[in-house]
């Protein structure tokens, strides 16, 4: 009854902000099962695919990246498959796959990015009408108290109250998953810098023989 009470007190703008928060909470829990089941053992991976690209196991470590989630694993899928069909620019291969995984790391971080920022402003606004409403009453009523006036006021301050209330977590939210975007991405530069390397000293020995 207490959240209903400081709903109806606080007016339209603490149903805007309610259900920011809730979009806000959605794309969070979404984003952080994307990032927890995308992040891998980068390392562990590459060490992997040298042992078997050492052996010539092409459709192997093709395998191993189908069977590894995350952007990682298919970037280094499209290497692979660069290499073996006999592209001279491997990192242009490597490249295009990084451009089809960025967007989907950085997928939904700016809505939740934007309600951390406008939510403040719409309690500010909320807090803007009821003061203005505060105004109208005082000035067509002589006979009002100074407890009326207060309370009017105080309900007034609730959607600002509010508003820095979700934006707050929204705020703390973004630049969490924003820096986890960045260790995913950092485990991609990393990765394409070492296959990159392997399939020139592979191809250099090729050459030698």
């Amino acid at each position: 009854m207490m959240f209903l009470n400081l709903m109806r007190d606080g007016g339209p703008m603490m149903w805007l902000i309610l259900a920011g928060g809730v979009f806000a909470l959605f794309f969070f829990l979404k984003k952080t099962f994307q990032f927890h089941r995308e992040e891998i053992n980068v390392r562990e991976l590459l060490r992997g695919l040298t042992n078997v690209l050492e052996r010539d196991g092409i459709v192997e470590a093709l395998t191993l990246c189908d069977n590894t989630p995350g952007p990682v694993a298919r970037m280094l899928g499209a290497a692979i498959l660069a290499y073996e069909r006999g592209d001279e620019n491997i990192r242009q291969a490597i490249d295009d796959a990084a451009l089809d995984e960025l967007p989907k790391l950085e997928r939904n971080l700016n809505f939740i990015g934007t309600l951390a920022f406008v939510l403040p402003l719409i309690g500010f606004l909320g807090t803007v009408f009821g003061m203005l409403e505060t105004f109208e009453i005082v000035r067509e009523s002589a006979y009002l108290s100074s407890s009326e006036i207060s309370g009017s006021v105080m309900s007034s301050l609730l959607t600002t109250a509010a508003g820095l209330t979700v934006a707050i977590p929204c705020h703390l939210a973004y630049n969490y998953l924003a820096a986890r975007a960045n260790a995913i991405t950092l485990d991609m530069e990393k990765a394409a810098l070492e296959i990159t390397g392997f399939f020139e000293r592979k191809q250099h020995k090729v050459a030698e023989k």
